[in-house]
């Protein structure tokens, strides 16, 4: 494990790249594993937690196709990944004006297509920062950083919504996803390789 870490120590790019994307990714698991109490919460079931969950995968599986094409042609694909994060902060926000299903589906369009916005132009800037020996350890962290940033939101986000309700959850993800957004605009242009 300390050899794959290690495998970053003089990579500042993919370090940068993984430090947004955890915290983004910190914040979708904040509220992932309690999502259908919160949508029982708003008067839903767990059959509106699924259609719910499947308008969120249909609109990032739509946006992501169309978003790979352009991150093809960005010049800086870093404010693709900016954006991206902040509207995912936005739609963050929105669920503290969720009071019905259609505004819940509405929300998760938001979020759907804000993750798929991101995601080619991340993947792109990831690969293109690969030292070649060492890609596949590369690779392995940015990996690992899904599962333990996921398992960290998991814990975080049921302990503050037993303790603060969800309303406090939504803006803690918000800013997360804020700062991402303006770490990654700030630094992006004189880091990455673009």
């Amino acid at each position: 494990m300390s050899h794959m870490i290690r495998s970053l120590r003089h990579n500042r790019p993919l370090r940068i790249l993984l430090l947004t994307n955890s915290l983004i990714l910190v914040a979708g698991g904040l509220l992932g594993p309690i999502y259908a109490l919160y949508v029982e919460e708003i008067g839903g079931d767990l059959l509106d937690a699924g259609v719910t969950g499947a308008v969120f995968a249909f609109a990032a599986g739509i946006t992501v196709l169309i978003a790979g094409h352009y991150c093809d042609r960005a010049k800086c694909p870093a404010y693709i990944i900016a954006f991206g994060y902040s509207v995912m902060g936005v739609g963050y926000l929105l669920f503290l004006l969720v009071d019905s299903m259609i505004s819940l589906l509405a929300v998760q369009v938001v979020i759907g297509f804000s993750e798929a916005v991101y995601v080619p132009s991340f993947d792109a800037l990831y690969s293109r920062n690969l030292d070649g020996k060492k890609e596949g350890r590369q690779w392995g962290v940015c990996e690992a950083m899904y599962y333990f940033s996921i398992a960290l939101g998991g814990v975080v986000g049921g302990f503050l919504a037993r303790q603060y309700g969800f309303d406090v959850l939504f803006v803690i993800m918000s800013l997360l996803c804020f700062i991402s957004a303006a770490y990654m605009y700030i630094y992006a242009k004189k880091t990455l390789v673009q």
